[in-house]
């Protein structure tokens, strides 16, 4: 058996009677310290033999090992293929049947003398699958392609929706430009409205003949939901005594420290994905039998035979194995004490959105400020000089206003005390959606937990912001103030810090931080020996601001206390005086998600090597940065997928297998008023993507054609309709299709080696 490798115009095609082997390559991150990152997929067809199998699986051993063990390996089975290896088919996956297995040779793939009907399926995840030439294929529910060579026919069933038809028509343009040159004609069929279509039924019925019978609907896609995904359960895999042995090790919530790099583990997601961890330290035996020990164990857990396989090495492993655990941090990577604080430049912002995205600063935080409290369920200004304070038992609204070329762009913040009552919480939504709606839906809404303030909503009141445990700002209430508060000041310069309200009591105190102490006889400020002279330098910003009543302040360090400031605080008591250990630095790639709660479960989709193209009008997009968690909402999205988009983020991180945290700040986000926090994880981001010109909007409003109708008139100028190319060709440019012209094969994340198919001759040792 050998190696072959699969010409470039035939990538994302495969037969069923075949085992392919996939080499993907990436640039690497400076917290991965490498250089590139390799991903290896050996894909299964449901036809081949147990010999390609077999083969496939010993080269992807021998690929990794002439790799350094660097890559992940991962298991595909046909139809059941991981969100990775769909990411590389943005045009989508075509099954042939044939194979050298199965005694048939390969159809020529330029040649016109073709007939073959394809079956469409699935939305962000497109695979076609070759099935018998009849109207028996067909449902009401997916899109038809009937490939005749010369002509494609693109047949939509009433029932699929307008993001499977566009894939479909993007897959028929794939198969004319790589496998026909470029010189096939490709026609399009509404379902529901065959009659308009008279020429090309004629083709169609003269291939497939008469339809007898009446037309099924179409069967949804078997997906597993996130709650399925959340069971995780760690395994310790030994075959010290000669057979494997597989010990239950924890379940969800897992930590990094549960894997011990002489070990080799597997780590069960629910049944729906066996990943294999193998140990740098584990002998070699243990790691060359790790994957098919995992085959064994899917077996004796009496899984399906396709369930999906990811094999990571120790210190390579993969992003979704990373966020399965609690926290996932790089060895020898820090941040904290010891960490530079570089000066901030608000100018590169929107000029480099990437690095607004890693800043979380859309600016530097001195555009416009207006905060309002929520107060009887209504809203109530906040006066400007009492800006930057927050009270536990109150909910606020923050909106902020900047400028970028002459633009006016919104953020709207909506912070919850943890004191506030459900009433006032449900209140500050209710009012937030009110504001959103007068600013034209165009405000960027970020939900904010008390205690979890993001970096700019600091910024914005240039380092004098203060939140107090309790209480409110309301005037009128008549609850006495304490005669003595405490708060701890973090932070090193303007854009990052806050005093927080804690106990007043010595216990509260530590060795690292800045405190301030607020008595009737003044402001006592308090510098702990590890504290650095910045810190101390905004707790003096912040206690002009604490103090503004108090006739006196006074500075102590560490050490030098007297009895007066013990005795304020109930006396002296111990308090943490250790150096804080240096904050590990996690390590969490982007991730987009498609969500959905449309069939009663909750299915999250993952998009790989996502693009801008993979933020679709009609639907809710999550973007998850681990710190942060970006909803998107198309302009065309559903009424109840908008209404729902923040209680479908909550419910991503109650379901999210690493046990996040269920306060992480969301921001709400609408089709083209994305902030650059946003638009910098996406690589090229083009802002006038979906800039659309009244008049094109209006000559859209008169023509009557359907979109398909514009596709049948720009790819099948010889069957009927030739008139207006140019113009529908603008449109479907401007708003469908921007990057139709975009090469099928071009990657932006990396680049990919396809090697395979393996076919039966003689064996050859991989080199």
């Amino acid at each position: 058996m050998e190696l072959v490798q699969v010409p470039e115009k035939s990538l994302g095609n495969f037969y069923e009677g075949d085992c392919y082997i996939l080499l993907s390559v990436s640039p690497g991150t400076q917290k991965v310290g490498s250089s590139l990152i390799y991903d290896i997929h050996y894909w299964i067809g449901s036809q081949s033999s147990q010999d390609e199998q077999g083969a496939a699986a010993v080269y992807t051993i021998q690929l990794d090992e002439f790799l350094g063990s660097g890559p992940v390996q991962h298991r595909e089975v046909q139809n059941y293929e991981s969100d990775a290896f769909r990411g590389y088919f943005k045009q989508g996956v075509i099954y042939k049947k044939g194979g050298v297995a199965s005694g048939m040779r390969h159809t020529e793939t330029n040649s016109y003398d073709i007939q073959r009907l394809l079956h469409v399926k699935g939305k962000k995840r497109i695979s076609a699958m070759e099935v018998e030439m009849s109207w028996e294929s067909f449902n009401l529910g997916d899109v038809f392609l009937l490939d005749s060579g010369k002509t494609i026919i693109q047949w939509n069933g009433p029932e699929s929706n307008r993001q499977e038809r566009l894939k479909g028509m993007l897959l028929a343009k794939d198969i004319r430009d790589r496998e026909r040159g470029g010189r096939a004609e490709i026609g399009v069929i509404e379902g529901d409205t065959e009659g308009n279509s008279s020429k090309l039924m004629e083709i169609l019925t003269s291939i497939l003949g008469q339809r007898t019978s009446k037309l099924l609907n179409g069967m949804p896609d078997e997906t597993a939901d996130q709650q399925q995904k959340a069971q995780l359960t760690l395994y310790h895999v030994s075959d010290a005594e000669g057979q494997m042995k597989v010990t239950e090790v924890a379940t969800r919530p897992l930590v990094q420290d549960l894997l011990n790099h002489d070990d080799c583990y597997f780590l069960d997601q629910g049944g729906v994905k066996i990943f294999v961890w193998k140990g740098k330290r584990a002998n070699k035996a243990e790691r060359q039998a790790a994957f098919s020990r995992a085959l064994e164990f899917i077996k004796l857990k009496n899984y399906s035979t396709t369930t999906n396989v990811e094999t990571v090495n120790d210190g390579a492993e993969s992003a979704l194995f990373k966020q399965l655990f609690q926290s996932w941090s790089v060895k020898d990577q820090t941040v904290g004490l010891g960490k530079t604080h570089n000066k901030f430049d608000a100018t590169r912002m929107h000029v480099m959105p990437e690095v607004a995205a890693q800043e979380r600063m859309v600016d530097d935080g001195t555009g416009q400020v207006e905060v309002w409290r929520i107060e009887d369920l209504e809203l109530v200004p906040v006066e400007p000089q009492w800006h930057g304070f927050f009270y536990g038992g109150d909910c606020y609204l923050v909106l902020y206003t900047y400028e970028v070329h002459n633009k006016l762009n919104y953020l709207l913040y909506m912070w919850q005390g943890r004191h506030a009552s459900q009433d006032e919480i449900a209140a500050s939504a209710f009012q937030a959606v009110a504001l959103d709606q007068k600013y034209g839906d165009q405000p960027v809404q970020v939900r904010i937990t008390m205690g979890k303030e993001p970096r700019h909503f600091m910024a914005m009141f240039k380092g004098k912001m203060v939140i107090f445990e309790g209480g409110t700002s309301r005037k009128g209430v008549s609850d006495p103030e304490p005669s003595v508060r405490l708060f701890q000041v973090r932070g090193s310069d303007a854009s990052n810090t806050k005093a927080i309200e804690v106990p007043a009591l010595a216990a509260s105190l530590n060795s690292n931080d800045v405190f301030l102490l607020r008595s009737q006889s003044g402001i006592h400020l308090w510098c702990g020996k590890g504290s650095s002279g910045d810190e101390r330098a905004m707790a003096k910003e912040v206690s002009s601001v604490i103090g503004q009543h108090s006739t006196a302040e006074e500075i102590m360090a560490e050490g030098q206390e007297h009895i007066e400031f013990w005795n304020l605080l109930g006396g002296k008591a111990p308090y943490a005086n250790s150096k804080r250990l240096q904050q590990a630095a996690l390590d969490h790639q982007p991730r987009l998600f498609e969500c959905s709660n449309k069939t009663g479960r909750f299915i999250v989709t993952e998009v790989t090597q996502f693009t801008q193209d993979d933020l679709s009008e009609d639907d809710v997009m999550l973007l998850d940065t681990w710190d942060q968690v970006f909803l998107w909402v198309g302009n065309e999205a559903n009424e109840v997928e908008r209404k729902e988009a923040v209680v479908t983020s909550q419910e991503y991180l109650r379901t999210h297998p690493g046990s996040r945290d269920p306060d992480t700040p969301i921001l709400l986000i609408k089709q083209r008023y994305e902030p650059p926090t946003f638009t910098g994880w996406f690589t090229a981001w083009d802002p006038s993507k979906w800039s659309v010109s009244a008049n094109d909007l209006l000559l859209l409003q008169m023509n009557s054609w359907s979109v398909s109708q514009l596709y049948l008139s720009i790819y099948s100028p010889k069957l009927g309709i030739t008139s207006g190319i140019e113009t529908m060709m603008s449109w479907i440019q401007k708003i469908h299709l921007p990057n139709l012209a975009v090469n099928s094969t071009q990657q932006t994340h990396g680049y990919i080696h396809f090697i395979g198919p393996i076919h039966t001759s003689h064996w050859e040792k991989a080199g």
